[in-house]
């Protein structure tokens, strides 16, 4: 009784998904697949790629649904992980989707390259940015980002990541950031002034998550909108209003409306939580969701990660202890 949880932008690394692939009929088959899709070789782009290669969105989207598709069907074809439910952070959400045999994985991968490249365009480089908050509540954000837009004339900036306790991200106009940035004052902007409120600009090539995505959430309304949506075959639980969904045209509806809205990660968790489903195997590279799962509730989600060939042969121990 898993749910598969999927990683976002970040999670990308140089060799993510090799030992799958040296290991793993089924992993082959699933990059063969993504190269043919795309018409490009992505085991070299996963394999050989520098950071530099990886972060560029309409690279980074791709290889990540690419490496999260083929752990899950590693885990479901060679031993046997049956999912009860599933959430993805972000473009995880599209490997979520194909997990749950909603959307065809070929169909998927040119979708999230067409994701990638729309959102990279939506705004011109450098007018956009983002920033983690730390130490501050999700209605404090809020206050916060009304106050710079207020006061400095710029905007937008909005919450974009709700990531978990005390971690949210906001995005928007670079002008309004640097703006805050000068002006932090916390003191000035609650009544009640948080202890450790933090800013830390994030290295990213676009503001992604708020309303300057709007062009890219047009662009794709008109690729989903060409796709089949099956039901799912378990419920998904979606960024755009953390609630969990089986019906193909309200995850089409939502995935379609993520673009431009924040990822209710905290809040989908949470969700998650109220099913009763505490056994999380996160599906791809890196460790990131296993992190900020501790953060939102250590005592109870029992979080397993897949970026090594032992962390897959653990998965035995892991269903064992599970079925107790």
């Amino acid at each position: 009784m898993f749910t598969l949880a999927f990683p976002g932008q970040g999670s990308q690394q140089p060799g993510m998904g090799r030992y799958l692939f040296e290991n793993f009929k089924i992993a082959q088959e699933t990059f063969e697949e993504g190269s043919e899709a795309l018409k490009q070789d992505m085991k070299n782009l996963c394999f050989e790629g520098s950071e530099e290669d990886l972060a560029l969105t309409e690279n980074t989207q791709p290889a990540l649904l690419l490496v999260s598709t083929a752990t899950q069907r590693v885990l479901r074809n060679d031993f046997n992980v049956k999912a009860v439910a599933a959430a993805g952070h972000s473009i995880g959400e599209y490997a979520a989707l194909v997990a749950a045999d909603v959307i065809r994985f070929d169909e998927a991968m040119r979708a999230v390259r067409t994701r990638g490249q729309a959102m990279q365009s939506a705004v011109p480089v450098g007018q956009g940015g983002m920033v983690a908050v730390l130490g501050l509540e999700p209605d404090q954000v809020e206050t916060l980002c009304s106050y710079v837009v207020k006061n400095s004339g710029f905007g937008p900036l909005s919450a974009a990541n709700f990531n978990s306790p005390g971690q949210i991200v906001i995005s928007g106009s670079q002008k309004a950031i640097a703006w805050l940035k000068d002006n932090f004052k916390p003191e000035l902007i609650f009544t009640e002034a948080p202890k450790r409120a933090k800013l830390i600009p994030l290295s990213v090539s676009a503001p992604f998550h708020c309303e300057m995505m709007k062009p890219a959430e047009d662009k794709m309304r008109l690729v989903l909108t060409a796709m089949e949506f099956k039901n799912s075959a378990f419920p998904i639980i979606q960024n755009f209003h953390a609630k969990a969904e089986t019906e193909g045209s309200i995850l089409r509806e939502n995935l379609i409306r993520q673009v431009s809205a924040p990822v209710r990660w905290t809040q989908s968790m949470e969700v998650l939580k109220s099913m009763n489903h505490s056994q999380v195997i996160e599906c791809g590279a890196g460790k990131v969701l296993q992190g900020l799962l501790k953060k939102i509730d250590p005592e109870f989600f029992k979080v397993m990660t897949t970026t090594s060939l032992e962390d897959i042969k653990n998965i035995e121990d892991f269903l064992k202890a599970s079925s107790h």
